[in-house]
């Protein structure tokens, strides 16, 4: 009997699926019409108006797809629903051409669903300029090291308190093969005191003028507030990092956008509670992202973080960490700081000081869900675990092949 060799072949993306077709040896016209027919893939839409998800279910069966919608739909008992668009890319691509010319405020949907799509592909190299200092992004996850100068950090607390200290430690940092430095002044570990701007600045100010003349790295400070980021970038800084996402200071936007400073809006909220975990996690940081593109930054020079350790308890860290590669649906960058976080410890019942081995397996599923930037405080470590998953993760299945 006749045995034909049937596997399963991973295709997650437009790249891999033109590689695939190519190998097999088809017709260069025909892979370009057939690659996006190989990619499933789930778009979710919510609160959508009954009428708009009536249009949305027929026209996606029109092109052999489906739309899941609220089961009260059909008898038209709801006002709205969420829905759950079911295709390949090519029906969803076929999808948003078609409803620019609907009503209803289908042309806009339409748009928004192209970028989406754009966005759910590997992204290609390009130049980050932070400020005078260049950031490649697209080739090798970047590396952020965590340089503390706080005497009440939840990890290394007191450390490098003294100016001296935390510029060897920095230093040794980029020897390790950090590509960033994120300075913070002030803890925001759970039940933290916070400080003053003044204070707060007070013990940022000579490690950020000494740094920015030593070490060739862009400096990232990590604040909320306006007026310790405006002196910050003033003496040399390249990078904000706001653990509030510009919602908390309402000067701060206004800061990033007076500098063209690139900044980092990480998802933060009182408490625990959510409707919808992943969609209140990407509402929130959909409006730091209009907060900052109000003030002229656009692109790459806004970075997201999902916020782990923060409003969230640890089964919330760990769903939105096995749901990571949702959040390049955003269309920028993506950020992922865990190092050393509770929810290692918690997890593995963990001391603070034992928890590296976790630390680089969330790393690591970070390269694997596609992040840009891990930010740590184990830089060599981190690193070597990172390099190597971005030497099986980045080059792309297919590529090798007789012909290739």
């Amino acid at each position: 009997m006749q045995k034909y060799g049937m596997r399963w072949v991973a295709l997650d993306n437009l790249i891999e699926a033109r590689k695939a077709l190519t190998e097999i040896g088809a017709d260069p016209g025909g892979i370009a019409h057939m690659a996006g027919k190989g990619l499933g893939r789930g778009i979710k839409l919510e609160q959508v108006p009954l009428r708009v998800a009536h249009i949305l279910k027929q026209e996606m069966l029109s092109l052999g797809g489906d739309a899941a919608v609220h089961r009260d739909v059909i008898i038209n008992k709801v006002e709205t629903t969420d829905v759950m668009l079911l295709g390949t890319v090519r029906q969803l691509e076929h999808l948003s051409a078609k409803v620019l010319a609907q009503p209803f405020g289908l042309k806009q949907l339409g748009h928004d669903l192209k970028k989406l799509l754009f966005s759910l592909e590997p992204p290609k190299s390009r130049i980050l300029t932070c400020r005078g200092k260049d950031l490649r992004l697209g080739e090798r996850t970047l590396i952020m090291g965590i340089l503390n100068i706080t005497p009440d950090s939840f990890s290394d607390g007191g450390r490098f308190f003294s100016i001296n200290d935390a510029i060897a430690q920095a230093e040794r940092m980029v020897e390790e093969g950090a590509d960033i430095l994120d300075i913070g002044a002030e803890s925001t570990r759970p039940g933290h005191f916070e400080v003053s701007a003044e204070e707060e600045w007070q013990r940022l100010e000579p490690i950020v003028k000494a740094l920015s003349e030593r070490v060739s790295v862009p400096l990232s400070i990590d604040t909320y507030k306006a007026g310790v980021a405006a002196k910050a970038l003033e003496a040399g800084a390249h990078i904000i990092n706001d653990i509030w996402g510009l919602q908390k200071d309402p000067d701060m936007a206004g800061v990033v956008g007076q500098y063209s400073a690139p900044v980092i809006v990480m998802h933060n909220q009182n408490g625990t509670a959510y409707h919808h975990l992943m969609g209140d996690i990407l509402t929130f940081l959909r409006q730091s992202i209009e907060l900052a593109e109000a003030q002229g930054l656009v692109g790459d020079q806004i970075i997201v973080d999902p916020g782990i350790g923060f409003g969230k308890t640890t089964e919330q860290n760990l769903e939105v960490m096995s749901r990571l590669a949702e959040f390049k649906s955003l269309g920028h960058p993506v950020l992922l700081g865990t190092s050393r976080k509770s929810m290692i410890g918690k997890t593995l019942n963990l001391n603070v000081e034992d928890r590296l081995e976790g630390t680089l397996t969330t790393s690591v599923l970070g390269v694997t869900a596609g992040v840009d930037i891990i930010r740590v405080h184990d830089v060599q470590e981190n690193r070597r675990a990172v390099q190597m998953a971005d030497a099986i993760v980045r080059e792309q299945r297919g590529v090798h092949y007789v012909g290739a």
